[in-house]
């Protein structure tokens, strides 16, 4: 079995789903919790990777991290290297794939969080950033823990927007499903199902955490209908 493109697969799906944490966080807020001109058709941009055939958008990336990109001309003068066919470049790639599946979860569980509680430390003086740091993200742990599993889970299975932004570099861009893909065409079967089959546990598992998570949030809110500060 391809124990290679195994790790680069699960070291792609940790470092987006670090990324996207981090990213999707204050963009998830400031959707959540304020209104501005255009919000409808931001939100609209930010999920529209989940409308796209994955091939789309892969090849409007090639365009950005190509040489004449505006990501490839500056990370070229930068580096002197390609965003192309790296691990590098299927990062941002499968960052920009996966945003969606992180920013709405977020976004849902910031807008559960009881007003009373940011009102309470405006009230005390505490900022808009440090209410979100401070009581937004600590009351909403259950969720971003849920959109961190879904962008890891998405991450895995990503195909189409990594092959044509890193194509098949072995150790570099190769992930499991691109390596299955090529193991059905040379009619290796038993390499394909072998490969294949590592994901369904993972992927069940995963989802198992995502509806505990679910579960308890929802049990939280019922339990508690009049936390206060």
């Amino acid at each position: 079995m391809d124990f290679q493109s195994l790790y680069v697969t699960l070291k792609l799906a940790v470092v987006t789903m670090g990324v996207l944490v981090v990213l999707a966080a204050p963009i998830a807020y400031m959707l959540a919790y304020t209104r501005f001109p255009g919000k409808s058709l931001l939100e609209a941009l930010i999920n529209l990777p989940m409308a796209l055939p994955p091939t789309v958008l892969g090849f409007y990336m090639i365009f950005i991290m190509g040489p004449k990109g505006i990501a490839g001309r500056f990370w070229e003068s930068f580096t002197g290297g390609s965003m192309l066919f790296t691990f590098l470049g299927i990062a941002v790639a499968s960052s920009l794939y996966s945003i969606p599946f992180a920013v709405q979860p977020m976004k849902a569980a910031f807008q559960k969080v009881d007003r009373r509680l940011m009102e309470s430390a405006y009230v005390l003086g505490l900022s808009r950033a440090a209410t979100f740091l401070r009581v937004v993200i600590p009351n909403s742990i259950s969720g971003i823990a849920a959109a961190a599993i879904l962008v890891f889970i998405h991450s895995m299975g990503a195909f189409g927007v990594l092959l044509m932004v890193g194509g098949s570099v072995p150790g570099e861009t190769k992930v499991a499903s691109i390596a299955i893909y090529e193991a059905v065409e040379m009619m290796n079967y038993r390499e394909a199902s072998l490969m294949s089959l590592c994901f369904i546990p993972i992927g069940y598992v995963f989802l198992l955490l995502v509806n505990k998570l679910h579960g308890d949030s929802a049990n939280g809110s019922a339990d508690h209908p009049s936390q206060t500060a």
